[in-house]
């Protein structure tokens, strides 16, 4: 039974035992390091061993032992890992820094110094072949998710404000950007990121790149050039973690990875694909001179087609101000002013003799009125005699003696009384 000393108060101390579990130790009774290291070590020595596969990184060689970093290729977590040479045997060659192998290792903790190795027994190298069918595998899958389909492809700035260029730490891919960009567009600007290109820190850089320029709103297009390379140091740009990256960003993305073989997954899902830098310089920003050539043709074309326009436009205007109507404008007016003169005289003939005819009418007529009149009876000595309430007096016995009568005669009328 393990046992620890406590000091208590008084002349000698007490001996009590340690926690059994872990869970049962306390800040007054823990589990010394003594104690709890060689737990670990005989708990990871119950694990059975495991293949592992990974990308190489620190690789060298110590007398028989070769000592290696086994790193993720889609995450920053490692793995040390130590083999004897005769695990690794005819492949040590082939092996260095950035290569892809699979290594059947069991778990080793050495409590001493806290480590935890993987001791290898066997170390396979990922052939070529291999590697080509996983990624014609994860090309079928993200395929299957409509990655690469063209209607997701986002369609480039005429003339971006910014761009976005994310190359490699040292070499010509970003001169040669940079350069022909503003060779062709004096004025191109650039936000570059400088990552690892190759090797197992490529795929986190550059994905982190792209998320930081997607970020920024001054980016309009981000270009990943990479001036090409063997198929091997172009795996990380056929890596899910970096693709799906790359499919998430919402800004345009140029893939300038320079390979023409074996494309990369990367050149699948970008907006555009470039065979080089340099042609993705030239497909990112307009030249200027062809701009201004065409600027100027666009002139002259327009200038042509205005001025045709203002020749046809002014001989339609001649030949309708030929036209008589045009020519002399007061023509049919003055056609029209002659028969309205002309009309008015014989209203006026017409009325003139219909008045005529009409007073002649008149006045036979009133001849005839005034013939069969009274009043022209009276004219000749005649006389009406009328009583007080009107009526005419045709017979004497019509009054008496005494009524007042009314005569008139041609001139007017005169009061009578009737005396016998």
């Amino acid at each position: 039974m393990s046992t620890e000393r406590v000091d208590q108060p008084g002349p000698e101390a007490v001996v009590l035992p340690l926690p059994l579990r872990a869970g049962d130790t306390t800040p007054e009774r823990p589990w010394p390091v003594r104690h709890l290291a060689p737990k670990i070590s005989d708990y990871i020595a119950k694990m059975p061993p495991v293949w592992v596969e990974g990308q190489v990184l620190n690789f060298k060689k110590w007398n028989t032992l070769y000592f290696l970093t086994l790193r993720d290729t889609d995450l920053d977590m490692s793995l040390s890992v130590t083999a004897p040479a005769a695990a690794i045997g005819k492949i040590a060659q082939q092996v260095s820094d950035g290569s892809h192998i699979v290594v059947h290792a069991r778990p080793r903790f050495h409590a001493k110094k806290g480590d935890l190795t993987f001791a290898a027994d066997d170390v396979r190298l990922v052939g070529l072949g291999e590697l080509l069918a996983r990624i014609e595998h994860l090309k079928g899958v993200l395929g299957a998710e409509g990655l690469f389909d063209e209607r997701r492809k986002k369609p480039l700035p005429f003339l971006p404000g910014v761009i976005g260029l994310v190359v490699a730490q040292q070499g010509d891919a970003e001169h040669d950007v940079v350069s022909n960009a503003r060779g062709r567009w004096a004025a191109a600007q650039f936000e570059i990121r400088r990552v690892t290109v190759q090797g197992p820190r490529a795929v986190p850089e550059v994905s982190a790149a792209i998320a930081e320029l997607d970020a920024d709103p001054r980016v309009e297009v981000i270009v990943v050039a990479r001036g090409g390379g063997s198929f091997e140091d172009l795996l990380p740009f056929s890596n899910e973690s970096l693709v799906r990256a790359a499919a998430a960003c919402r800004t345009p993305l140029v893939s300038a990875i320079g390979h023409h073989l074996d494309s990369p997954l990367l050149d699948l899902v970008a907006d555009l694909r470039a065979s080089t830098p340099t042609d993705a310089a030239k497909r990112i920003v307009p030249d200027v001179t062809e701009e201004r050539a065409r600027l100027v043709q666009a002139r002259q074309r327009s200038r042509s087609a205005i001025l045709g326009r203002l020749d046809r436009e002014q001989h339609t205007l001649e030949h309708w101000r030929s036209r008589p109507v045009l020519a002399t404008p007061t023509t049919l007016v003055d056609q029209l002013e002659h028969r309205l003169h002309a009309h008015r005289d014989i209203a006026r003939r017409a009325l003139d003799s219909a008045l005529r005819h009409a007073h002649a009418e008149i006045v036979g007529l009133a001849a005839q009125v005034r013939a069969l009149s009274p009043a022209a009876t009276l004219d000749r000595g005649y006389a009406v005699v009328q009583r007080a309430d009107g009526h005419v007096v045709r017979d004497p016995a019509d009054v008496a003696a005494g009524d007042r009568l009314r005569v008139r005669v041609a001139a007017g009328e005169l009061a009578a009384d009737v005396v016998g």
